[in-house]
């Protein structure tokens, strides 16, 4: 298959009026799993900056649920989900930053419809790689082999953002793919969304912690980094149309932690 260069935005406006509700609930399933797994492990607060979008929109009309946590190894997860399920658009979100005190990749996960499936999974670098080639090692390459499965299966057509920031920010192995749905589809995602949900979950076992002199410095750059993610994406002009710009600022200063009541550990 190969590779989708149209935005999502364009691919709605394309086929705007598929009933995704059934392919929502099977997607948002498979968020909720790997949810259920994270909270299983670590200590978690809900930050009540989020309080107030849980949920958010109306019935026949644009919605969604937007809650945010924090906890003394996690300096920042989301668990969201926005969209019109009956009409082709959806978007859900399990994005997990690591605190500090260790050096493992954040965790970034989406699934969503566009109408067909929008899918991607990455571990998200907190170094440099030209400057560190052992933590691409350790880090990326357990995921490389699957990384080839899904790119050599034309099932999975590879998602190019037009938008330059968004491929900067993936790593070599990334999972960004358009699918057509079906049974077998989805059973691959799953599979491969706990497989990484699972390693990056075994790495804390025995991660070394990060000098507390370099702790403040690694915590801006994650910050720095969250919050250039959420405010350049590209689907946020979608977020505009749905819900209005002021509103739709607002949930982008909320998932980056712009309004956050819980203090940082680190």
């Amino acid at each position: 298959m190969t590779d989708t260069t149209k935005s999502i935005a364009q691919m709605v406006a394309e086929r705007p009026s598929v009933n995704n509700q059934e392919l929502f609930d099977a997607l948002w399933g498979i968020t909720t799993e790997l949810k259920e797994k994270v909270f299983a492990r670590f200590a978690l607060n809900p930050d009540p900056c989020s309080a107030k979008f849980q949920p958010y929109g109306g019935e026949d009309k644009p919605s969604g649920f937007l809650s945010t946590f924090a906890g003394p190894e996690i300096d920042w997860l989301v668990y969201s989900w926005v969209g019109t399920p009956g009409t082709s658009f959806t978007n859900m979100h399990l994005t997990i930053n690591v605190g500090a005190q260790v050096k493992i990749p954040h965790f970034g996960f989406a699934l969503g419809t566009a109408p067909d499936i929008f899918m991607y999974m990455d571990y998200l670098p907190r170094v440099d790689f030209w400057a560190d080639a052992t933590y691409a090692d350790k880090y990326l390459l357990p995921a490389n082999e699957r990384f080839l499965q899904l790119r050599n299966d034309g099932r999975f057509s590879p998602f190019v953002s037009q938008d330059m920031s968004m491929r900067l920010y993936q790593s070599p192995t990334s999972h960004c793919y358009m699918v057509t749905p079906n049974d077998e589809t989805l059973t691959l995602i799953r599979e491969t969304a706990h497989e990484m949900l699972d390693r990056w979950l075994d790495w804390f076992d025995d991660a070394e912690p990060v000098p507390e002199a370099q702790r403040p410095a690694l915590a801006a750059r994650d910050l720095y980094m969250r919050q250039t993610i959420c405010e350049r994406d590209p689907a946020n002009a979608i977020a505009d149309r749905l819900f209005g710009k002021a509103m739709a600022d607002e949930l982008v200063k909320t998932l980056w932690g712009g309004n956050r009541t819980l203090k940082r550990v680190n």
